[in-house]
């Protein structure tokens, strides 16, 4: 097959092309913005436009299908060539569901904990040899990518992101899937421009619940209150799996979770990260996994690129990034630190990065979700406003909105590198949260100057 991907650059797009690569695809594609890492990765495979932009010539009548990435807008020339054409185009949660339509679909949902929850499936049925199409949201140790296409997997383990497909298809990504096997992990409101409520937020996880195919299974977090109400309202038809936190203890530094008469040395913690491996060891069960052997293979996970992921550590520092950006990412990740590492103090800094964190009125949701931090610094940069064509926002209005007293807020990356470097760091952590880089900072050389 013959397909070309309009904003081929985006990162489950550059994925996706690369799986179709791989599978005997013809492949090209085009974008007008293309950063590391997918750069490298396309280079690698042959698949780097050797042009900057769109060329509309690159559509033709033997093209068997045209991807289209969120990143291209509704009037782009390419995008207008195939429909002039008539070339089949597809988002690419439509391109994976054709892809999967014949394989038992596990399809992760929830504002948080999604890529975490889907890379435990995957590392779990991988060391299991129980051969699996996927497509996640981040590169997984053991996996050369984030989307894998074959012919005889029998299973596709999917996460359901709940943003938007594409500038011509306004539904959520994860509307599109139609699970066999739903989990949602959590429901709190995130992406502001696009779901303006909180009510028509959680519509859509309602909507999800009811694509899950006819005798279907819904895992869901019992925890949560949202979650809960559409689960018991869900159809008559479908399953319902409640799951809250694995039991466990904290010995040594290590989380150990107790199950069954058995126990098992953990290689993450965080009471989030126990909820997320209790969903995926009940959707591991719904195909046949015995939860024995769920919880010795995650005895060697280490988690997910950038989920609570260690930097750096000696006997009295331990330095964490995490993709933590939305309150209930804040509070879960700042709150595992602390219970982790008890007798250390915590330094914690986000940075404001996403549509929504940077929008006056969302800024609300953040009150006291860095309260249990010792040092708690919030940044934002005026430029990451001006490219969202936002309001700007005022300092006094964010140290405001996180109701912590002793919050700083800074503006510039350098005053954020030179209070951490004034800190004595003896028995003190740190743990960096963005969906972004804080402009540039290296992780790894702030930790080799720190510790």
């Amino acid at each position: 097959m013959r397909v070309h991907f309009i904003a081929i650059a985006g990162s489950a797009m550059h994925n996706l092309a690369i799986a179709l690569k791989k599978k005997g695809y013809e492949v090209s594609g085009s974008d007008d913005e293309i950063f590391s890492p997918a750069k490298e990765r396309l280079e690698e495979y042959g698949l780097l436009p050797n042009y900057k932009g769109w060329n509309k010539d690159m559509i033709t009548k033997d093209l068997d299908a045209v991807i289209l990435g969120m990143h291209a807008k509704g009037d782009n020339p390419e995008l207008i060539r195939a429909k002039e054409l008539g070339v089949k185009i597809y988002s690419y949660p439509e391109f994976l569901y054709e892809m999967g339509k014949d394989k038992k679909r596990i399809v992760v949902g929830g504002s948080h904990g999604k890529t975490t929850t889907t890379a435990m499936i995957l590392h779990c049925l991988r060391s299991l040899n129980i051969d699996t199409d996927y497509m996640v949201g981040a590169l997984l140790e053991g996996f050369d990518v984030m989307v894998k296409m074959s012919e005889k997997a029998k299973y596709m383990v999917l996460e359901g992101d709940e943003y938007l497909t594409s500038a011509i298809d306004l539904r959520p990504k994860f509307h599109l899937y139609n699970p066999d096997i739903a989990i949602i992990t959590g429901i709190a409101w995130d992406h502001i421009n696009v779901f303006p409520t909180f009510d028509n937020y959680v519509l859509q996880f309602k909507i999800f619940a009811d694509k899950i195919t006819k005798g279907g299974t819904l895992i869901y977090c019992e925890n949560d209150k949202q979650v809960k109400n559409v689960a018991l309202n869900c159809r008559k038809d479908i399953k319902t799996i409640p799951y809250n936190i694995l039991p466990h203890r904290i010995e040594n530094g290590k989380t150990i979770v107790a199950y069954n008469n058995k126990e098992y040395k953990m290689m993450i913690f965080g009471d989030h990260n126990l909820m997320n491996m209790y969903a995926a060891m009940k959707a591991c069960e719904e195909i046949g996994v015995k939860n024995d052997d769920f919880l010795t293979t995650m005895m060697s996970f280490k988690g997910a690129s950038k989920r609570l992921e260690q930097v750096k550590e000696n006997d009295s520092v331990a330095i964490y990034k995490d993709f933590a950006h939305s309150p209930s990412k804040l509070l879960a990740t700042i709150s595992a630190m602390k219970e982790q590492y008890p007798k250390r103090r915590l330094v914690a800094c986000m940075e404001l990065h996403t549509y929504s964190s940077l929008t006056q009125e969302f800024l609300k949701q953040y009150a006291h979700t860095m309260d249990k931090a010792d040092v708690a610094i919030v940044y934002y940069n005026h430029h990451a406003i001006e490219l969202k064509r936002l309001p700007e926002l005022n300092k006094e209005n964010v140290y405001k909105a996180f109701e912590k007293d002793d919050l700083k807020v800074f503006t510039s990356k350098e005053e954020v590198l030179d209070t951490l470097y004034k800190i004595n760091w003896k028995d003190t952590n740190l743990l960096m949260m963005s969906s972004g880089n804080f402009d540039g900072i290296d992780f790894n050389k702030l930790a080799d100057k720190l510790i």
